[in-house]
């Protein structure tokens, strides 16, 4: 049996195993260990199995991970989302629909030092909900957008997954938080326009709040100031070469810390946030050490070259090929968690758009924001049911038809980001 086969198989049967709800992480395992033992022998494959762990957790760069998720859960901690909401509703809150776009621009500030979107859409929720119910705002509406506004923690920097990324694909870290810049912000505006265009439509779902003196609206800026006096600390230090961006997470992370402490974090609530901390890391490193398995297995196996000799002979333009791609990942991303699918596609599908001479970062940029799109598509949007556990008293359907325009708006900026590729390139 040839090593192309062998790897066809390996990848059918991480999708059976994924199927039947085995842990993505050790599914990349026993098939990248099974399928490498193979196409070499069980010696090497055990030899892999002893030294990629200690490649992955010794690798310098993905030190940058804990200390983001470390950022974003100090902030949860210490109060800072609902300083931030109560900062954007005294901005927007007066206007028709205006909570539904403050909650918007809450996620997406929080967002700028969070890295995490489940981890932003769970804490805004907490914060955003019951106020927008208490003025009475249709529930998908409300759910909606604040799981839509959840999913852009996987674009504005810095990002885990476009660290993820960045590492994978041997790009500048950089380079990657800066692209995602502007594909970022644009998520934030088209989301508000998508609230401002449904209320032009159905008045009905949502009233005024109450309105607010421009005095007002210029005291509330002090509650953004820790949110961008970290953000610009990270993305300024990292522009202009002051650090780089894995010693960037820590400065952000001790920044913020800094921060809780003068709010009156304690030790008790230190502890918590370094658990909660140390769990999602676990989560995230057992991934990469599975995916790292697995791409080894992908290169013996030389399947994404077979792929790329495949497509090549078939003489698709660039396009083609990217939009074959980017349809796999909005398929894929129906059914799997964001930085599970890009650890597991990506060492299959980065040598065909080398092969195909697709630029690696933009490339990047394009398949965060249709993995961001799976984050709320049906019918395993994972921002949706964390939305759902956080108001149970909200049926499924109800945020589903409330993501609806934002899931419009979201295929406006891919097509925009797709023609027009210096959106993405033109600040690195």
């Amino acid at each position: 049996m040839g090593s192309e086969m062998i790897g066809g198989i390996g990848l059918a049967s991480l999708l059976v195993l994924m199927m039947l709800r085995v842990p993505v992480a050790l599914s990349m395992l026993i098939v990248g260990v099974v399928g490498f033992s193979q196409i070499i022998n069980m010696g090497a494959a055990l030899s892999m199995v002893k030294s990629v762990p200690v490649e992955v957790l010794s690798n310098y760069s993905f030190s940058a991970v804990p200390m983001f998720i470390l950022m974003g859960v100090l902030a949860a901690h210490s109060g800072m989302a609902g300083k931030l909401f109560n900062s954007t509703r005294m901005i927007c809150g007066g206007w028709k629909g205006g909570l539904a776009i403050s909650a918007i621009g809450s996620c997406g500030i929080f967002s700028a030092i969070s890295g995490s979107s489940l981890a932003t859409a769970s804490t805004m929720t907490r914060v955003a909900l019951p106020e927008m119910e208490r003025y009475g705002y249709n529930r998908g509406l409300a759910t909606g957008a604040l799981a839509a506004g959840g999913t852009l923690g996987i674009m504005i920097p810095p990002s885990i997954a476009l660290l993820i990324y960045a590492i994978l694909t041997e790009q500048s870290v950089g380079d990657m938080f800066m692209a995602g810049l502007i594909p970022g912000l644009m998520g934030l505006v088209f989301y508000s326009l998508a609230i401002t265009v449904v209320m032009r439509l159905k008045p009905s779902l949502a009233v005024a709040g109450e309105p607010t003196s421009w005095s007002d609206k210029i005291k509330s800026l002090a509650g953004l100031s820790p949110f961008f006096g970290v953000f610009l600390l990270l993305i300024l230090g990292i522009y202009f070469g002051a650090f780089t961006p894995t010693e960037g997470a820590s400065v952000g992370a001790f920044a913020t810390l800094l921060y809780a402490l003068a709010k009156g974090m304690r030790a008790r609530g230190l502890w918590q946030a370094v658990q909660e901390t140390l769990a999602l890391s676990s989560v995230v490193f057992f991934m990469l050490v599975g995916a790292e398995t697995l791409g080894y297995f992908i290169s013996v196996s030389r399947i994404s070259f077979t792929i790329s000799e495949f497509l090549l002979s078939m003489d698709l333009t660039p396009l083609v090929v990217l939009l074959c791609i980017l349809l796999l990942y909005f398929i894929l991303g129906m059914f799997m968690d964001s930085i599970a699918m890009l650890v597991i596609t990506v060492p299959v599908v980065f040598p065909i758009i080398q092969t195909v001479g697709i630029d690696p970062v933009w490339f990047g940029i394009v398949t965060v924001l249709t993995v961001e799109l799976g984050l709320i598509t049906p019918p395993v949007g994972m921002n949706v049911f964390v939305i759902k556990a956080m108001a149970p008293h909200v049926g499924l359907g109800e945020i589903f038809k409330g993501v609806a325009p934002f899931i419009a708006a979201d295929f406006v900026r891919l097509a925009l980001l797709i023609a027009f590729p210096v959106l993405t390139l033109f600040l690195i």
